[in-house]
């Protein structure tokens, strides 16, 4: 586990919609890939699919963003909750189910 800088933040985002099956954790991968963030997009068990995203907040948020723009289709809607950085990721994954 890294140590979390004060100027990081985490945010657990959790996207509603058609958003299972439709390419939605590899979209989301790629565009984090592209950020300094770290962290993972996995599926659910009831149909949602949860981004846990760790670095400056600038990032973290331009990487939420970009995700919604580009999946608007699928997304419904969806909630974040934004928190201190733990540093427990060293990079961002995708995950076949959130554990």
């Amino acid at each position: 586990m890294r140590l979390a800088r004060e100027s990081t933040v985490r945010c657990v985002a959790v996207f509603r919609g058609a958003v299972q099956g439709v390419g939605f954790r590899v979209t989301a991968k790629s565009i984090a890939t592209n950020y300094p963030v770290t962290g993972y997009v996995a599926n659910l068990p009831d149909g949602t699919v949860r981004l846990v995203g760790e670095g400056e907040k600038e990032c973290v948020s331009v990487v939420i963003q970009r995700v919604l723009h580009t999946m608007q289709g699928n997304i419904r809607d969806h909630s974040e909750n934004w928190e201190p950085a733990t540093g427990e990721f060293s990079e961002f994954e995708i995950r076949r189910v959130a554990r």
